[in-house]
């Protein structure tokens, strides 16, 4: 019977504790940790852009919340490098799609869609708003940046 539970454990119990292995990104983000916070990046590690040049899913065992978000990791030595330096390693705008934030509007953006430019973490929506932010960085990033100003203020 042991070999029995831990079968049933495995097969039934460890995909639910794991979340994100479902594919659907609506898991990782209604899973939060912390009641209340969304779950930035669609529950991917920001730390593994930077270590490993690709986006990895993260896991609620390992989170730290910052900036009104929560993130997850894929480690706890990815946590201890957010923890120590969140600035350097947290999406720009909270994770929302760049593109969008300088047109004023807050959406959620794909993790697959993303770029570092000047040591800092940019998501897009879409593969088309990340070749469109490609194209002209210096003008989406003024106008994101002065229009996150008035987002932010607008959410409190």
């Amino acid at each position: 019977m042991p070999n029995l539970s831990r079968r049933f454990f495995v097969i039934a119990v460890l995909p639910v504790l794991a979340g994100g292995l479902t594919g659907s990104p609506r898991a990782a983000e209604s899973s939060s940790p912390v009641p209340g916070k969304r779950v930035a990046l669609r529950g991917h590690d920001p730390v593994s852009y930077f270590t490993r040049s690709r986006p990895e899913r993260g896991s609620p065992a390992f989170w730290f919340a910052f900036d009104d978000a929560v993130y997850l990791f894929a480690s706890a030595k990815h946590r201890e490098l957010f923890a120590a330096d969140p600035e350097r390693y947290a999406p720009q705008y909270q994770g929302y799609c760049t593109k969008k934030v300088s047109e004023g509007e807050r959406a959620e953006a794909d993790p697959e869609a993303w770029a570092i430019a000047g040591g800092k973490l940019y998501v897009f929506r879409s593969k088309n708003g990340l070749a469109r932010f490609n194209e002209n960085r210096a003008a989406i990033l003024s106008k994101a940046e002065a229009a996150w100003q008035h987002l932010r203020a607008a959410k409190q």
